[in-house]
């Protein structure tokens, strides 16, 4: 059964959540999906009792440092293993054009030679185009690019038993998503804040959404179990109770807003 790790749930500026990246589960392996702005990725993923050795797959969204920093610890630690403990491990990482090219660059500039000895041998560094499918933890991923106007983003929806999982980066739902979204059995959706609470996060400005927003966009593509994520986290200890209330007004599916460290069956309750 297929679990989804909730690493962090916090947009760029939350101190008191980390920032939003996560993984699934299959078999024991699993897929991290960005990786936040700090080491603190290897602290979540050691709190989840995860083991680091089993992540296999990789995916950055996109370039902005509290998704793609916490990819280079990672890299940092697959690295030094494989050169320093002769680690017997592959792991892919994903990303489009630009993304890959940071993180080719921020290796070399960052990392000791030794510990980049790996990328292009066990360490693959995979570009991927809109549209473009890959086989990941033995299900069909497909890439697609969100057509952001603040930095190139893509988004994926992988193929579950249950349905799709679809996530749209950090961004809100638009026309160029919708053919992903549109009757996923989840749908990963940013949602920065209430709706009440629009003229003092300025969500729009930021090319982010309010719940009231993400759950109508959820509606209107008939999904059945919606996560909120990448959101404030000033209202951290009250925020499920709010955002919950809020998004039952606009969508009448499961509605998921997670805490760090949360863990979600993914194919339970589709």
């Amino acid at each position: 059964m297929e679990e989804l790790y909730v690493f962090g749930t916090g947009n760029a500026q939350a101190t008191h959540c980390y920032n939003t990246c996560f993984a699934i589960e299959n078999d024991g392996h699993y897929f991290l999906v960005d990786g936040g702005g700090d080491n603190t990725i290897m602290k979540q993923l050691k709190n989840a009792d995860i083991d680091w050795r089993e992540i296999t797959d990789v995916f950055v969204t996109h370039k902005h440092i509290d998704h793609i920093m916490g990819i280079i610890w990672i890299m940092r630690l697959f690295g030094q293993n494989i050169a320093e403990k002769g680690l017997d491990r592959e792991l892919n990482i994903y990303g489009h054009e630009e993304v890959i090219h940071i993180l080719h660059s921020m290796a070399e500039l960052l990392l000791q030679k030794k510990h980049c000895a790996a990328i292009g041998k066990q360490i693959h560094m995979i570009k991927v185009k809109d549209g473009e499918e890959k086989d990941i933890l033995k299900h069909k991923v497909t890439f697609f690019d969100i057509q952001s106007t603040k930095a190139k983003q893509f988004g994926f929806s992988m193929e579950l038993p249950c349905g799709n999982l679809t996530c749209l980066g950090d961004e809100p739902l638009n026309s160029f998503g919708e053919k992903y979204a549109r009757g996923s059995a989840w749908l990963m959706h940013e949602a920065f804040c209430l709706e009440s609470q629009s003229s003092l996060y300025n969500p729009h400005e930021k090319k982010h959404s309010t719940v009231k927003e993400a759950c109508e966009n959820a509606a209107r593509m008939g999904v059945r179990n919606l996560i909120l994520y990448h959101t404030e986290d000033d209202s951290l200890d009250q925020r499920r109770r709010l955002y919950t209330e809020e998004g039952r007004r606009y969508f009448d599916g499961n509605l998921y807003v997670p805490d760090d460290l949360e863990r979600i069956a993914v194919c339970r309750s589709c």
